[in-house]
């Protein structure tokens, strides 16, 4: 391409202009002799010279010089091209080497585009649910695609029923009201993970006690939920629930945790957000608690743009849900309410799309599996970076590929990888703050996986996310890996 770009002062203003039409970029490169870069001809730099009556058998001689803006291999991000190109109104810039001779070309169409970290993936059977919805004119909540997912979700995790709501926080607010959690009562939750875990112990007045990770799956860790669960029996106050977060879509270990709560009585809610299609010894993740809770936000593995499920074995729970989750709106002719509900029921075109997206969750987990994959390949060279493991007994839906950076072994940070990759237009994130070290949670108990050493808040500091949409190109992992590959060498 940038051979047939580049014109010497020798070349006619016809065969300029020949070019310019062939290849469609808009520009040419004129260099001299030697091969060194002069400046960019554009179709109005020979038009200006025929208007000064030059012929198209005339050359490029009569081409003043004029200073191009240029940029030198290797000293530029995306970012400052793209900050260039604005300031100079231009839509392409040079890239010279030692030399001065042109290395590459910089297009702002290919500057702009954007890596995000977990963008929507639809395929091609929502539509038909969503036009079927609007044929119907079942439009508002509620509605045959809203019975029809319950059913089709509940079958696909291996539990008996769900209820599906507008959020995943609604889903864990009504797991929360279905037990009965109130103001006074304590409530066990994974420290490390997004907020809207822990906010509904809140909305329902009772008191967080946040547990922390432990090193292999970056979930709760077994060891110190007994010793919260020890410590809460002597001060006769156990908790009212335990929520298990299973972690960027792997499952918590579960075995030791169900076994933990069950010896002190506790129900365990698992916050399933992040995994469903993951799984545990076999067992689908969310169906191994009293109640399990999914998120269809626009960033997770399938979704509704936004939605949630509720799902347990037991109907009654269920149906209370449902009944709350409805303003528990009582089965008379008139609107009567004995007790405080919500407007949580998710839309019938919304469970339509939720329908045609749980077609293809098991084409989604393989392809952000082979995204994780793909990295661990491209960047093992990089021994710094450790990925979050997948011990034997968890089958991950790597619904975001992360991992952590090994400070003994490189001067890079996990900050210095996430600028850089911002710098190149390249989304990614730290791994979720931990719930103890948030200053809405700041009085909260915290029980660390062992004395004096806090798995969640390293994780936190050394911990990073890449894109891993399941519509990510190979080229675009590509350019992921090249950056990050290029940032260690330096480091």
């Amino acid at each position: 391409m940038l051979k047939d770009i580049q014109v010497a002062r020798s070349c006619t203003i016809r065969d300029a202009l020949a070019r310019l039409d062939r290849t469609g970029h808009g520009l040419l490169l004129l260099v001299s002799a030697e091969g060194c870069f002069e400046r960019t001809v554009t179709d109005g730099d020979l038009r200006r010279l025929m208007l000064g009556n030059a012929s198209l058998e005339s050359t490029l001689t009569q081409l003043p010089q004029r200073a191009s803006v240029t940029v030198k291999v290797g000293s530029y991000t995306r970012q400052q091209a793209l900050a260039l190109m604005g300031q100079h109104s231009i839509h392409h810039i040079p890239v010279l080497d030692d030399s001065g001779s042109v290395a590459g070309l910089l297009e702002r169409k290919e500057l702009d585009e954007q890596i995000l970290l977990s963008t929507p993936h639809l395929g091609e059977f929502e539509r038909e649910f969503v036009e079927e919805a609007f044929r119907t004119n079942w439009i508002a909540p509620l509605g045959p695609h809203v019975d029809a997912f319950e059913r089709e979700l509940a079958a696909e995790v291996g539990v008996k029923h769900a209820a599906a709501v507008s959020s995943g926080t609604a889903a864990i607010h009504l797991a929360l009201r279905l037990l009965d959690v109130g103001p006074g009562d304590r409530v066990f939750c994974s420290a490390l993970t997004f907020v809207a875990t822990a906010n509904p112990i809140l909305y329902q007045g009772a008191e967080p006690v946040f547990i922390d990770s432990e090193p292999f799956s970056w979930n709760m860790s077994p060891l110190a939920l007994e010793r919260a669960l020890a410590e809460s029996k002597a001060q006769g106050r156990l908790p009212k629930a335990v929520i298990v977060v299973s972690l960027y879509g792997q499952s918590a270990d579960m075995d030791p945790l169900l076994e933990l709560c069950d010896a002190y009585g506790v129900p365990v809610v698992e916050d399933s957000a992040e995994s469903l299609g993951a799984s545990y010894k076999q067992r689908p993740s969310g169906s191994m608690g009293r109640m399990g809770i999914f998120s269809f936000n626009g960033n997770k593995i399938i979704t509704t743009s936004g939605g949630g499920m509720l799902v347990s074995d037991d109907e009654s729970l269920i149906k209370k849900a449902r009944f709350l989750a409805t303003q528990a709106r009582e089965p008379v002719p008139h609107y009567e309410h004995t007790t405080v509900g919500y407007n949580y029921r998710m839309s019938n075109i919304l469970a339509g799309v939720g329908r045609g997206q749980l077609r293809v969750l098991k084409d989604r987990v393989q392809a952000r599996r082979r995204v994780f994959e793909r990295y661990r390949d491209g960047l093992k060279h990089v021994t710094a970076i450790e990925w979050m493991d997948e011990p034997a007994w968890s089958y991950s839906n790597r619904w975001l590929s992360t991992g952590i950076i090994r400070s003994e072994r490189t001067r890079v940070t996990s900050q210095d990888l996430m600028q850089r990759l911002m710098a190149e237009r390249i989304e990614a994130r730290p791994v979720w703050k931990p719930m103890q070290l948030q200053p809405v949670f700041a009085q909260a108990a915290y029980y660390s996986h062992e004395p004096q050493h806090s798995v969640s808040a390293h994780l936190f500091e050394s911990g990073f996310c890449l894109p891993s949409g399941s519509n990510m190109t190979e080229a675009q992992q590509d350019r992921v890996i090249a950056v990050l590959s290029d940032l260690f060498a330096k480091g």
